[in-house]
């Protein structure tokens, strides 16, 4: 293969890999034009609280912690590939039940407590879906992109994330375009869950057609099969000087989750910890309520929710063409600053009670800098910072921590609401405050490293 045939090889690898991402953000996102209808037929038709409605509304989440704490042991085990089809297969069940989840028990239309139950059922294996995907993605992508494009290659996946959300809000918009809300209320938001399906389907059967990661074929002594996966990407040369540092890095070390010292690993935590307490998924989540707690008509708010995601996709770009150039650390700064800068104008708008265009340009400039730097640089991050030996334990570690954290602004964000707005956008405000300090003290640059290279830097600060 030549070089440029080697690139459209891997190119070809992160496409497919990326669906997973796109259905991650298709899942999380379809929420958003669904959630006020299931508020409507199975929140107040039963006289339940808020509380109830919001933690509804996040039941996916639930399934993400599980799916991001069980994602180490399933890849480690069974392999990347295998257990991106395992998501696929649970996106595709979520998709149909989440739609109709009255099938076999329940009478349609007519809510009840055990319905309700079931559709968070159908949620969180949905979720389940998205924490492997969340978790496996990106490290498929890590070990088999080449080091000077691995940056770029990953944040791919954030862009999939991305267009999933963007394509769900199309979707969400189309359905309900023209409709009344008796009609959305009652099958609209079906056809928004069920949509999913079409590229689960997709996602799945791709999936047969590409091969296992490398590293995870040396991991588990297929050398043979890892030096022609790697020969395909690099070339024959490159493919047995990486193979041989491969074997290096597990043949000298220990398997142990801290063998590499705890830093590694709370530098992963604190990385997803931090990209969800900047509260983006507040923005995303609840984005047609924001809208029109603005002053917008349903219609319109869907439509400005469709505004922000271009936004979002205009600035993955941007982060995807410079991160393996201007590197990962100067970006999540920037990025930090942004975000601050736009949570504590909104913050101040609604100490003042100003809502209007003022209040959409301050959330399109905070949700523009968590694009161009938090939303895929945490991603490339996660994907590469740790070693061979432990990467799916400790992907698995990081990632949980992030949907907890997820579930936690997502969950408490109604109920912070209705005690002060100026307090909740204040600390979202801080805590992007706190990321950049983070970053600064301790995240190291790893742009143009082998992961391998970068296992180096750990054994050194043990």
């Amino acid at each position: 293969m030549s070089n440029n045939q080697n690139k459209l090889y891997v190119i070809g690898l992160t496409l497919v890999a990326t669906l997973g991402g796109l259905l991650f953000g298709y899942d999380t996102a379809v929420i958003s034009g669904a959630e006020k209808s299931i508020q409507a037929f199975l929140i107040d038709s039963q006289g339940l609280s808020s509380f109830i409605h919001g933690a509804t509304t996040s039941s996916a989440l639930i399934g993400c912690i599980i799916g991001g704490a069980i994602s180490g042991m399933l890849s480690s085990k069974f392999g990347r590939k295998r257990s991106l089809m395992l998501a696929a297969l649970l996106f595709l069940v979520s998709a149909l039940g989440s739609g109709y989840p009255e099938f076999l028990f329940f009478e349609k239309g007519v809510p009840s407590i055990s319905l309700l139950m079931m559709f968070n059922l159908y949620r969180i294996i949905g979720g389940i879906g998205v924490g492997l995907a969340s978790a496996i993605s990106p490290v498929y992508i890590g070990e088999i992109a080449p080091a000077d494009i691995r940056g770029r290659l990953v944040s791919i996946n954030q862009f999939a994330i991305i267009f999933g959300m963007l394509v769900v809000y199309f979707v969400n918009w189309g359905i309900a375009n023209g409709q009344s809300i008796e009609w959305i209320n009652s099958v609209g938001w079906r056809y928004m869950f069920l949509s999913e399906a079409i590229p689960a389907s997709i996602f799945g059967i791709l999936l047969f057609f590409v091969p296992e990661t490398p590293r995870y074929l040396a991991l588990t002594n297929r050398n043979e099969e890892a030096l022609r996966v790697l020969t395909n990407i690099n070339g024959s040369e490159r493919a047995k000087e990486i193979i041989t540092e491969i074997k290096n890095t597990l043949d000298h070390h220990s398997s142990k989750i801290f063998s590499y010292g705890k830093k590694v690993v709370i530098i992963g935590i604190l990385l997803s910890v931090f990209q969800q307490f900047v509260g983006i998924n507040v923005a995303l989540y609840y984005a047609p309520r924001i809208f029109e707690s603005m002053g917008a008509a349903k219609d319109a708010s869907m439509l400005q929710t469709v505004v922000m995601g271009l936004v979002n996709v205009v600035f993955t770009v941007f982060a995807i063409t410079t991160v393996d150039k201007l590197g990962r650390k100067p970006l999540l700064i920037i990025g930090s600053i942004g975000m601050a800068v736009g949570m504590f104008a909104i913050s101040g708008l609604a100490y003042f009670n100003v809502i209007g265009i003022s209040t959409l340009i301050f959330i399109i400039i905070y949700t523009a800098s968590f694009m161009m730097s938090w939303g895929p640089i945490t991603w490339v991050l996660i994907s590469e910072i740790f070693p061979n030996k432990i990467r799916g334990r400790a992907v698995a570690i990081a990632v949980a921590f992030q949907w907890a954290a997820n579930y936690f602004i997502s969950s408490t964000y109604p109920a912070m609401m209705e005690y002060s707005g100026t307090m909740t956008y204040g600390f979202y405000g801080l805590m992007s405050i706190l990321s950049a300090i983070f970053v600064w003290k301790m995240i190291p640059e790893t742009k143009v490293k082998t992961l391998e290279e970068l296992e180096k830097l750990w054994k050194s600060n043990k």
